[in-house]
């Protein structure tokens, strides 16, 4: 885990992150549907997982820029930029009903991020336990698929005045809309280091990777 120091007096966004870290400590969330019919479709042709996918080309849009994988120091109050963050992945239980939560590495490489997401997906499905360990992966942001619900809009809260700035991602199941698969996506970002702009441009990115793959890869 390597993370650079940011400097808030040069920093971009320095009267934001003042103001919305001291003055008004808030997040910023938005849910947006997003066509995946061509992931789909490629997922289902090629034998392969739609979910594992999906969470390959979400992490590589918040390693795409700075502003995804900012981090907080408490103990030497550094504002700070990690090299890499990686996706906390679930796995639910039907017999308990219950959520274990999962660490796969982010690696660019895809075949080899769907090798170690598949593996361990396989592993968490031996234990029932709900153990997050955030103080040995600070650089870990939480990735959460609803499976059950395509919803239209969704809130996280986060104690008022908690410097987290981990990005929170949330996603339903696809449904047919006007001939096209669409699926709900929830981008949360602490206000501090994100405004609209930043949160919509993860849709945006989304929106350019899953075309990206699909042609590269067909």
């Amino acid at each position: 885990m390597n993370y650079k120091v940011i400097d808030r007096e040069t920093y971009y966004r320095k009267g934001v992150f003042r103001h919305f870290s001291e003055d008004c400590k808030c997040s910023t969330s938005i849910t947006a549907r997003i066509d995946v019919t061509d992931l789909v479709t490629y997922s289902k042709n090629n034998g392969t997982k739609f979910y594992i996918n999906f969470l390959y080309l979400i992490s590589k849009v918040l390693n795409s820029r700075d502003d995804y994988r900012m981090g907080y120091l408490w103990q030497t109050d550094d504002l700070i930029c990690y090299d890499v963050i990686n996706p906390t992945q679930y796995v639910f239980h039907e017999d308990t009903e219950t959520c274990t939560p999962v660490y796969t590495e982010y690696c660019k490489d895809y075949e080899k991020f769907y090798a170690s997401a598949l593996r361990d997906i396989e592993e968490a499905k031996k234990t029932r336990e709900y153990v997050l360990d955030m103080a040995n992966h600070p650089n870990w942001f939480d990735a959460s698929y609803i499976s059950w619900l395509s919803y239209d809009s969704l809130n996280i809260e986060l104690p008022d005045g908690h410097l987290f700035f981990a990005p929170i991602i949330n996603w339903g199941k696809y449904r047919k809309e006007n001939g096209s698969l669409v699926m709900p996506v929830t981008v949360r970002l602490n206000h501090a280091i994100a405004d609209g702009y930043l949160v919509a441009n993860v849709f945006r990115l989304l929106e350019q990777e899953i075309k990206s793959f699909v042609r590269q890869i067909l």
